[in-house]
């Protein structure tokens, strides 16, 4: 059954025939394009002025995340063929939810809602409202893709793959994230501060919790990960090989998160350090996510290692606050750390087998 996949052989090895693209493959980066970032852009400007106007941007980032892999299932859907068989009804719902998750970011700015709980721990309400609609989203969308079917799954390369090869990769990113958060606790002389909050119970609930959790927000880290690892990877592994495609998908990943450096993750004054120490995240851990992906041709391992990427930090640093990625400090002396850091744990996977395969032209 052919596919509006993207036409590449097995592990990323290019074949001659496969560097040029069609003209469908061009009408659907396009398409992807114009989803991705031109969304995250325009939509980041009125996200500038909603931080310029001091009202809550929280709804942006989720929203943001959903735009990849709306990009590629509209491009699919648009330039896709009446017989091939497709999660067409999946595709619509995600890029339904994401509609309206895009939505809610604009009037969220116009619209001030007032804060829950208490002065010491309140949340924002639009960012209670987004939860919610992750949630609802998420049941939904995975509805529409068990009733797709295991073919339709198959071609829209959304099957679960490789059982033993999945685990392997998830337990690995698991332990090689807590390694390099040790390492980077007992190089602050704050060792003692990670290993009390491993000796609380409550830490273990939450790590046990990422489980169920992970089912009803997979949306967002789908919305990312079938965008950047299923569709611009190997489209990008054609052109410039399977190291220069990865390297370079980590640098316009890192690009893409410009909007949320400058007015979310941290304030504008230091947008310009964040966007550096995202680079240095996206390329990194983006090398990772392509060994992964390479290694099982799952995308639901990466989708599942972005989930445990972003919410392990609450666990790790016990800090639970909706807010935790907001606002953060950061400096360039830090950013050289994590370089460092970050190339040792992550970037030697470039040597792995995976990355080794020869283009056949050569």
């Amino acid at each position: 059954v052919q596919t509006c996949a993207l036409p590449i052989s097995v592990n990323g090895v290019r074949k001659k025939e496969d560097i040029m693209y069609t003209q469908t493959e061009k009408r659907q980066f396009i398409i992807f394009l114009l989803m991705a970032y031109g969304l995250t852009y325009v939509l980041g400007l009125l996200m500038w002025y909603g931080n310029a106007s001091g009202v809550d941007v929280s709804a942006f980032p989720n929203a943001q995340m959903m735009y990849p892999a709306a990009g590629v299932a509209l491009a699919y859907l648009i330039t896709g063929k009446k017989e091939q068989k497709l999660p067409k009804a999946f595709y619509v719902v995600f890029i339904i939810l994401t509609v309206i998750m895009a939505v809610m970011a604009v009037v969220s700015v116009f619209v001030e809602l007032p804060s829950l709980g208490t002065a010491e721990a309140s949340v924002s309400a639009w960012t209670l409202l987004i939860q919610m609609v992750l949630i609802v989203g998420s049941i939904i969308c995975w509805i529409a893709l068990i009733a797709s079917g295991r073919e339709r799954r198959e071609n829209g390369g959304l099957r679960w793959k490789k059982t033993g090869a999945s685990i392997f990769c998830v337990v690995l990113f698991f332990v090689i994230y807590m390694l390099r958060n040790v390492i980077s606790y007992a190089l602050g002389g704050q060792l003692s501060d990670i290993m009390q909050t491993f000796a609380q119970p409550y830490t273990w609930i939450n790590l046990a919790a990422l489980i169920p959790n992970f089912f009803l927000v997979f949306v967002a880290f789908f919305g990312e990960e079938y965008g950047w690892r299923y569709y611009m990877q190997p489209y990008l592994q054609r052109k410039f090989g399977l190291r220069g495609g990865v390297i370079l998908l980590g640098v316009v990943w890192g690009l893409w998160h410009l909007p949320v450096d400058f007015f979310y993750y941290t304030t504008p004054d230091m947008g310009l350090i964040m966007a550096v120490s995202q680079q240095v995240t996206c390329i990194f851990l983006g090398i990772f996510l392509a060994y992964a992906y390479m290694k099982t041709n799952n995308i639901w391992v990466p989708v599942i290692i972005h989930f445990l990427n972003n919410n392990l930090i609450p666990v790790v640093s016990a800090n639970y606050s909706a807010d935790v990625l907001e606002n953060q400090q950061v400096t360039w002396a830090g950013v050289f750390f994590s370089l460092i850091l970050n190339a040792l744990c992550f970037g030697w996977f470039l040597l792995s087998k995976q990355f080794k395969q020869k283009n056949e032209e050569e």
